[in-house]
């Protein structure tokens, strides 16, 4: 249990600093959402550029079967690598943007 409150603290520490990066455009709310009770954890932004509506996922990850998933990353940064800097070993992560049969290449886990 443990493992996973350290976990879900990287997480929500990873979100919430790629939340102080504003757009340079439109009037766009961001939103940290952080669901522990499930484990699901997602950066999204909302709002407007003049008449079109904005409404995006920048980051989402779950914790599941005691592993970080990677669901989507919207930015240019390797947050899988920021990831283990904060000390989460690469078979604990995930790739899950990749399907499975690529995840296998890489250095971190299948699932």
């Amino acid at each position: 249990m443990e493992k996973l409150d350290k976990y879900r603290t990287y997480i929500e520490q990873l979100i919430t600093e790629y939340s102080k990066y504003k757009p340079s455009y439109g009037d766009i709310d961001t939103q940290l959402i952080f669901d522990r009770e499930h484990d699901h954890y997602q950066l999204s932004r909302f709002g407007w550029n003049k008449d079109r509506r904005i409404r995006n996922c920048a980051l989402h990850f779950d914790i599941k079967d005691g592993k970080i998933w990677i669901q989507y990353n919207g930015t240019e940064s390797d947050v899988a690598a920021e990831l283990v800097k904060l000390g989460v070993s690469k078979q604990d992560i995930v790739l899950a943007f990749h399907p499975p049969y690529k995840r296998i290449h890489t250095e971190y886990a299948v699932g």
